[in-house]
């Protein structure tokens, strides 16, 4: 169950940590947003990323092996990268519609699999 429990929470991190650190490059296409200078940003960012360390330091307490949890460290930080490329990969595909997926990030999200598996390789 502490894996579900992890996983859950660094995705719902992820979620807020990619909105703190690129949604505001949508904010000119908002009414009201758009004329907003670089420290009000910057605090809105901070806003989000707040509600990123909400989920993200139970996730790791949770998931660390020396709380009882199921990952070592380095399996947690390869865990969370990866989810954060899926994250952002979401992100950038529905939000991002001028960005394209290309093969080279599809061979780069499969070497990405491979560093999984290795990390976690016993």
């Amino acid at each position: 169950m502490k894996i579900i429990y992890t996983i859950g929470l660094l995705i719902i991190s992820n979620i807020f940590m990619t909105l703190a650190w690129y949604g505001h490059l949508k904010f000119k296409e908002m009414d009201g947003f758009a004329r907003l200078g670089l420290p009000f940003v910057i605090l809105i960012s901070w806003g989000i990323a707040l509600f990123e360390y909400i989920f993200q330091v139970p996730a790791n307490r949770i998931g660390y092996r020396e709380n009882g949890g199921p990952f070592n460290l380095w399996q947690l930080k390869v865990l969370q990268e990866s989810i954060t490329l899926i994250v952002f990969t979401f992100f950038t595909i529905v939000i991002f519609k001028n960005e394209t997926f290309r093969w080279n990030h599809a061979v780069g999200f499969v070497l990405l699999i491979a560093a999984v598996y290795f990390i976690f390789k016993k």
